[in-house]
């Protein structure tokens, strides 16, 4: 057997990535339907052994000087092997050359609540747990959809200091104002506001609690079906906690019926006023990667 190799992504892993796709999440990854955009994006790379694509991670530039560590998978064929741990430790470590040379300060992501493996990896490598979020699902058939209007937010609209877009979070910014106009969409309803990723439909509310809501469930609804879906999800604050139950009766299901935030926000600080912080890999890194 030849030694897994870690190598930047090509347009012909497309069938290899796609197969790891089917295999996850029930057939629902998004993987397959961003590849050509993380192609072209870069820092996407793949964990290859004999000659076969097994594992992908990214990192991907966001605002405020964050690289977002995201796509971090392994063929369920190969799991147990250790194979997950070496794709986190080499984009840890592609995160430090990328502060090293003064393009960010911190490394983020942002895994579900029963991926305990990835958890416990983050907590060692010195990453601590920034935001928490709840994410649910909603039926569009439960809902007379209503077309909302689509606007251009301005920064007094990003009313969370932490902004959900999809899987991916933003610090309230003017530069990430900016970003959300090139990579989200926010739509507006009865005067209320709601955002979501330009190529997904995944949405918050971009005000908290059950009437928010439950008054914005119609216009989300009609954002799926224009997009062919028959559900969709929500990324929504954990301050929804004590009002649950409510949510349920509203058509909203939190998944796996979480009774604690479901989604975690981890960070990692590699990089202050005084320059590159100095770090412990617990994991061992192999720079032969």
């Amino acid at each position: 057997m030849m030694k897994p190799i870690i190598r930047e992504a090509k347009p012909q892993d497309k069938p290899f990535i796609e197969e790891i796709a089917h295999l996850t999440w029930d057939g629902e990854d998004y993987l397959a339907r961003v590849f050509d955009e993380w192609i072209k994006d870069g820092n996407f790379y793949v964990l290859e052994l004999n000659g076969k694509v097994i594992g992908t991670v990214k990192l991907t530039l966001l605002p405020n000087r964050v690289s977002w560590m995201e796509g971090l998978r392994v063929h369920p064929n190969y799991h147990g092997r250790g194979f997950g741990k070496m794709l986190h430790n080499f984009i840890v470590e592609k995160g430090r050359m990328m502060a090293s040379e003064g393009i960010i300060d911190a490394l983020e992501f942002s895994p579900y609540f029963l991926n305990k493996k990835i958890i416990a990896m983050a907590e060692k490598n010195g990453f601590w747990v920034k935001a928490r979020f709840f994410v649910a699902s909603v039926r569009v058939g439960d809902f007379k959809p209503e077309e909302p209007i689509r606007i251009e937010p301005k920064l007094e609209d990003l009313t969370l200091g932490i902004i959900p877009v999809g899987w991916r979070f933003i610090k309230r910014s003017e530069e990430a104002l900016e970003w959300i106009r090139k990579n989200a969409e926010v739509y507006e309803y009865n005067g209320l506001k709601f955002i979501g990723p330009k190529k997904e439909t995944i949405f918050t509310p971009l005000e908290p609690g059950p009437a928010v809501l439950k008054a914005l469930l119609p216009a989300m609804a009609w954002v799926a079906r224009e997009k062919d879906k028959e559900e969709f999800n929500l990324m929504l604050s954990s301050s929804i906690k004590p009002v649950l139950s409510v949510f349920r009766r509203i058509g909203v299901y939190i998944w796996d019926d979480a009774k604690e935030p479901n989604v975690l926000v981890f960070r990692k600080k590699l990089k202050d006023k005084k320059g590159l912080i100095p770090f412990v890999n617990k994991w061992n890194y192999n720079k032969e990667y």
